[in-house]
């Protein structure tokens, strides 16, 4: 009973848009279906990171130093902010670039640096997946560990459907080079905005 209410519970947060979610479309409108797809599985990995430091306890430590999340935030920020302002300057100098679309592998390592480098991640999973935590049912940090991989496994799903939805979009764009541009630097632009957000984040109160 406590799994399927878990399973209901992320359900609706990976359903809900969020930063992830329009991370994922702005770099499908940017960049192709392709580079989308391969952002969504690099968050995936991203987010494992988290999943696997919340399990031993790493996570916790980095929440509990102003330091360290300090530092994890900034880093974090710089690189969203660093890839919004090249998406978009590719965009303006480049229209044949901008429509063939930016390399998979990159499109892949960004991903997983952009979610391990987000401490918002990790004081998500240390805020939400405790609560269906039982320790009467073995390992603690099996079960964070277990529950992890399921909210990563459905927020990789709904980001995959995402791309596919913005590729759609981007197709239809095509055939207008100057319309592909602004889409790209829009998409850049809202890369960028995602860091300045992240920037502007404030440590999670520990109780």
């Amino acid at each position: 009973m406590s799994f399927l209410l878990f399973l209901a519970a992320a359900s609706i947060i990976a359903l809900s848009p969020g930063p992830g979610i329009f991370y994922v479309a702005a770099r499908t409108l940017a960049d192709g279906r392709s580079v989308g797809l391969a952002s969504s599985l690099g968050t995936g990995i991203g987010g494992l990171v988290h999943v696997a430091a919340g399990a031993v306890g790493v996570s916790a430590l980095v929440l509990a130093s102003a330091e360290a999340f300090t530092i994890l935030k900034i880093a974090g920020a710089l690189y969203l902010i660093w890839l919004g302002i090249k998406t978009a300057r590719e965009a303006r100098f480049d229209i044949v670039a901008a429509a063939r679309g930016a390399s998979v592998g990159r499109a892949f390592r960004d991903g997983i640096f952009v979610e391990a480098l987000n401490p918002k991640t990790a004081a998500f999973f240390l805020a939400f997946l405790p609560q269906f935590v039982d320790p009467n049912l073995g390992a603690v940090w099996l079960q964070f560990f277990v529950l992890g991989l399921v909210s990563v496994f459905l927020n990789t799903a709904v980001d995959v459907v995402v791309a596919f939805m913005a590729a759609r979009a981007r197709s239809a764009a095509l055939a207008r080079p100057s319309l592909l541009a602004r889409l790209r630097i829009g998409a850049g632009t809202a890369i960028a905005g995602l860091g300045l957000a992240l920037l502007f984040a404030r440590r999670p109160v520990t109780p």
